[in-house]
């Protein structure tokens, strides 16, 4: 799903609010979600998981083309550990794809 499937499903479901209004709640929410991380705060959703901030430290990489070692500096990345209502879900009556 992208962003703005998740604005029409919203949208569909709550007939009494516009969608430009809807479009803009989902903004917010977004935004507020990236301000958090951006400062090292960690943001939970009940039943849905959490997003956190990991450090990553500076190391020796390798260019995978050529095999020559790279300095890979360090960086901050972002982490999302589910919730323990959406594993369930993910999980119940689950058939993997048979390929």
């Amino acid at each position: 799903m992208i962003k703005s499937e998740l604005i029409q499903k919203i949208a569909a479901a709550n007939q009494h609010l516009y969608q430009r209004d809807v479009e803009r709640i989902v903004s917010v929410i977004f935004d507020e979600i990236v301000e958090a991380l951006a400062r090292g705060d960690r943001v939970e959703l009940r039943g849905f998981g959490a997003f956190t901030v990991k450090y990553r430290a500076p190391r020796k990489g390798r260019n995978p083309r050529t095999g020559e070692p790279v300095f890979v500096e360090e960086k901050f990345v972002p982490f999302f550990k589910t919730g323990k209502e959406l594993r369930e879900r993910l999980n119940r009556n689950y058939e993997p794809n048979s390929k």
